[in-house]
């Protein structure tokens, strides 16, 4: 049955008050609280699920794409790098790069992209370690579902809990949703992924007395994989946005696994599935609409403004600068975005929506939370010093 339900008037009990708050634990989440807290910032990071890690983690997109241009050039170092580091501080599961970690030569890193497969569940227990011993408040089963903002900022984030609806008070707020949910709450200006997202059916399996990730459905597949062909499980594809449609998404995702395992399993009786992912695998779904929209047309262009570089995974050469404008926009003063929700073209995203470059502009986000409660009023070059003293290469 369509129509409304009236709501009564209610007041809602503060959790507590914090100089940054971050919504979102995927990597641009834990970068930007890691950020915010190494700048005595009081962090809370609050996370729909009870993992952290996103789809790194809990969507097992377990794959930490390239920190270098694919030419034997390094362009991702800070955060970045630490937290590539820290997903195989145990070991790595696949694609180990021992010219980058081992000190190799220019000419043996320029053969083998700075890549690596993760283990998902240390990587996420690590993570979370990590932020815990730094001083962020984790609020895990925490989902966003309003913002109360006065005089164009952000005063709380309203949040549903186990405990019922809270109220969380900030001077500054990080969207590292992946969906720009804050963004989309306090009625800044966003835009959705109109292509919408083909179907992924990820999971790990054991077989032939090891455990594999199998990739099914949509993948990341650079060019150096020319070779391989990535086959489309359905025709149809998926917004993300609507629990109707998300629901129905994971479903066929589960029935894929299923009629992979049974296909397979006729050939090898020693083969089983051990893990499924935990949220849906959609990669581009809405994101901000900000003071800039950065594009892929001008790669290796030094940018004033710019917080950091990326790399293209899919291709061996470009690098992108990230301006300090595709952060936030000018409707609501003290909201950033980082990670999938930053303000760029549909061709740039597909770029930026990966974990290296989450962790770039989380990293960026949460210093300058951490710093400011009005984004376009902030003097970009004290968080370019700050960015720089921590590590994060900004220019060619």
């Amino acid at each position: 049955m369509d129509g409304f339900i009236v709501e009564e008037q209610r007041k809602t009990p503060v959790y507590g008050e914090y100089d940054v708050l971050v919504a979102g634990g995927g990597v641009a989440g834990i970068s930007a609280a890691l950020a915010a807290a190494r700048q005595d910032a009081r962090v809370i990071l609050i996370e729909r699920e009870y993992v952290l890690g996103g789809l790194a983690t809990l969507g097992l997109v377990t794959i930490y794409l390239p920190l270098c241009d694919g030419m034997g050039n390094q362009v991702i170092f800070g955060i970045g790098e630490e937290l590539l580091r820290l997903s195989i501080r145990h070991g790595a599961e696949d694609k180990y790069p021992a010219p980058w970690l081992e000190g190799g030569t220019f000419e043996e890193r320029k053969a083998v992209r700075f890549e690596v497969q993760f283990n998902p569940h240390l990587f996420a227990i690590e993570a979370e370690q990590l932020l815990l011993r730094e001083g962020v408040t984790i609020l895990y089963g925490a989902v966003a579902s309003a913002v109360s903002i006065e005089n164009g900022k952000i005063r709380a984030v309203i949040i549903e809990t186990k405990g019922g609806r809270k109220a969380i008070l900030a001077k500054s707020v990080v969207d590292a949703t992946g969906d720009a949910d804050i963004c989309y709450l306090s009625n800044a200006k966003t835009a959705v992924h109109a292509p919408k997202n083909p179907l992924a059916a990820w999971y790990y399996q054991y077989k032939d007395k090891s455990i594999r990730l199998r990739a099914q459905g949509f993948c990341d597949v650079s060019n150096d994989s020319s070779n391989q062909k990535v086959k489309p499980l359905t025709n149809r594809r998926f917004l993300g946005l609507d629990a109707k449609e998300l629901s129905e998404m994971v479903c066929l995702a589960h029935s894929k696994i299923l009629d992979d395992f049974i296909k397979h399993r006729k050939s090898s009786a020693d083969l089983w599935p051990v893990s499924i992912p935990a949220i849906p695998q959609v990669r581009m779904t809405r994101r901000l609409d900000g003071a800039c929209v950065l594009d892929d047309n001008n790669p290796h262009k030094n940018v004033d403004t710019s917080i950091g570089l990326t790399g293209d995974w899919r291709k061996r050469g470009p690098v992108f600068a990230i301006p300090f404008e595709a952060l936030y926009g000018n409707e609501v003063k003290n909201l950033i975005a980082s990670g999938r929700c930053i303000s760029v073209t549909d061709s740039m995203w597909d770029i930026t929506r990966v974990i290296p470059c989450c962790a770039v502009t989380g990293q960026a986000a949460g210093t300058a939370a951490a710093i400011t409660d009005d984004f376009p009023m902030l003097d970009v070059r004290k968080l370019q010093r700050i960015l720089v003293d921590n590590g994060v290469k900004i220019s060619f």
